[in-house]
């Protein structure tokens, strides 16, 4: 689903927020998905429904917006790894 696979960037939210690209259900169950390109109908790109959520919800969408953008690299780095490093000291008092 991503251009650059293993390397942290914003090419997920980039190839996500992307309306050049319409998405199908490829399973009965409508748990994978096929993004084919609206013009050509070529299939771009294949995905999961929980992949999927993160454009759906208008809240993820907005934030995906800010950092979608060409120069906002640093900062969803930046803010990841805040948002991580809190997520993993909820809870230790040795920490304080």
């Amino acid at each position: 689903f991503r251009p650059q696979p293993g390397k942290p960037a914003i090419d997920f939210l980039v190839t996500l927020l992307d309306m050049a690209t319409a998405w199908s259900a490829t399973s009965e169950d409508e748990s994978t998905f096929e993004g084919k390109d609206r013009i050509s109908g070529d299939a771009r790109w294949t995905a999961t429904r929980a992949d999927l959520y993160f454009g759906l919800d208008s809240e993820l969408s907005a934030l995906e917006g800010l950092f979608a953008c060409s120069d906002a690299s640093g900062a969803l780095v930046s803010q990841f790894i805040d948002a991580w490093v809190k997520t993993m000291e909820l809870g230790r008092f040795d920490f304080r």
